[in-house]
């Protein structure tokens, strides 16, 4: 059930205003207990991502639906992606130089660095996929794999995770011919595992038949779970991101009847799925139909109270730290704040989500509202380049794999870089120039 279904304004014309529902965004994190392996067939486990394997989708969802959010993710991967990933060949040999540049010829390096780039920044890990030739003496290709299509399977009992499988989550996959099943290299030490596995490279039979690994790299988290939880997971379990939603959707009540919104009621998303299990209701029309039906019953109950002493009664439990979880949640806004616009609110909003983000919002755009703040030239160059100096330890991560082809492949003086593009002032007579860790060690190197 999206949840789109269940995020509605409704107009109260008895007490002249609107009631705003919405569901709690914190329940995507919700059933974080240990879970179950899920067999598909034999030789076909994954670990659920979520208790209903859903969670990156609700993730990805809740990223969309929010436009300062989604800007933010899309700003991080492209500070993190900078002027793409290079091989620097400077220090190659002609012919190795060639060989890098058939190898890079065959693989499509910007669209996967974006890629694996994204992901890192939804997620916090990232699945590449490099496949040898036939003779196993090459690796010729590598892909991306997207994250949140990507399952991994139960770990053996020296914590080694063998496989991943990859196939479209969002259905429900019932057969192993819906999957995509790819051997993973030991995330803590994928080279030597490499090795054990091809040892036809030194003269032996290779113990592995197959030709396609997948290496996963991983933001390492306080938690070490299968799926890492990403640190704007607090935006969600906070309250600003739907105080953003709900300023939003006041706004357009009030274009829309001039009726401001009085009542904000927040709902478990286990309190409808509650109701539909009790009624045993499993068409997806008469659902809708019974969450509308609902939503009268409260309006109605609201309606009477505004002239009675009426109460609601609600599901909820105290959870271990003493805190009453409620199903139903009925807020009352304030409609007398002055001016009435909620332009200051939604300043403030705007800048949590950029701070839980990590990007100030100067520079994906002005902070929205009536009065704008801008910084200085000087000050956003300075911005800028110290958002591109905290992606160093991501650019370490990314570059695992390459590590692995070149070192596999035999390119001596190649290496993996990632140049920062440093904005510079305007007595240097240019917009822009190129900043290379790799070229920087040289230049040290020399003197």
């Amino acid at each position: 059930m999206n949840n789109y279904s269940f995020n509605s304004v409704v107009d109260i014309p008895e007490l002249k205003a609107s009631a705003a529902f919405t569901v709690k965004s914190s329940e995507v994190f919700k059933e974080q207990e240990d879970m179950l392996p899920v067999t598909i067939d034999e030789g076909y486990e994954y670990m659920p991502w979520g208790a209903d394997n859903q969670m990156p989708y609700k993730i990805l969802e809740l990223i969309e639906s929010d436009e300062t959010l989604s800007t933010c993710q899309l700003f991080n991967a492209e500070v993190c992606y900078g002027s793409g990933l290079v091989y620097d060949c400077t220090q190659a040999k002609q012919k190795v130089q060639q060989e890098v540049n058939d190898y890079l010829m065959d693989n499509d390096i910007a669209s996967y660095f974006l890629g694996v780039c994204q992901d890192f920044k939804h997620f916090a890990f990232c699945v590449s996929v490099i496949i040898l030739n036939a003779e196993g003496s090459k690796i010729v290709r590598i892909l991306r794999k997207e994250a949140c299509y990507c399952r991994f399977a139960p770990a053996e009992t020296d914590g080694h995770i063998p496989y991943i499988l990859y196939a479209n989550w969002r259905k429900c996959i019932s057969s192993k011919d819906e999957v995509e099943k790819i051997e993973l290299l030991d995330q803590h030490a994928p080279w030597a595992d490499l090795q054990e596995k091809m040892q036809a490279v030194k003269g032996k039979k290779p113990k592995a038949s197959t030709r396609k690994f997948a290496i996963v790299s991983r933001v390492p988290t306080p938690d070490s779970t299968y799926y890492p939880i990403p640190y704007y997971g607090a935006l969600f379990k906070g309250n600003w991101y739907n105080i953003k939603k709900l300023i939003g959707m006041a706004k357009e009540a009030k274009l829309k009847n001039s009726a401001p919104i009085k009542y904000h009621i927040e709902i478990a998303n286990r309190y409808w799925d509650g109701i539909f299990k009790a009624e045993g209701i499993t068409d997806r029309k008469k659902q809708m139909d019974r969450v509308v039906e609902e939503k009268e019953k409260i309006i109605n109950f609201l309606t009477g109270m505004e002239n009675s002493g009426k109460a609601l009664f609600s599901t909820f439990y105290i959870s271990p730290d003493g805190k009453e979880q409620h199903d139903v949640v009925i807020n009352k806004v304030e409609t007398d704040k002055e001016g009435g616009d909620w332009s200051t609110d939604i300043i403030e909003a705007v800048n949590m989500v950029c701070f839980t983000m990590r990007v100030h919002s100067n520079l994906v755009g002005s902070v929205p509202g009536k009065s704008q703040s801008n910084n200085s030239g000087s000050d956003k160059r300075e911005l800028y380049t110290i958002a591109q100096a905290l992606q160093k330890p991501y650019h370490d991560l990314l570059f695992t794999v390459h590590h692995i082809i070149i070192r596999y492949n035999g390119w001596q003086g190649v290496k993996p870089d990632c140049p920062f593009i440093m904005l510079t002032t305007l007595d240097e007579n240019k917009d822009a120039k190129l900043v290379s860790s790799n070229r920087q060690k040289r230049e040290e190197e020399e003197e």
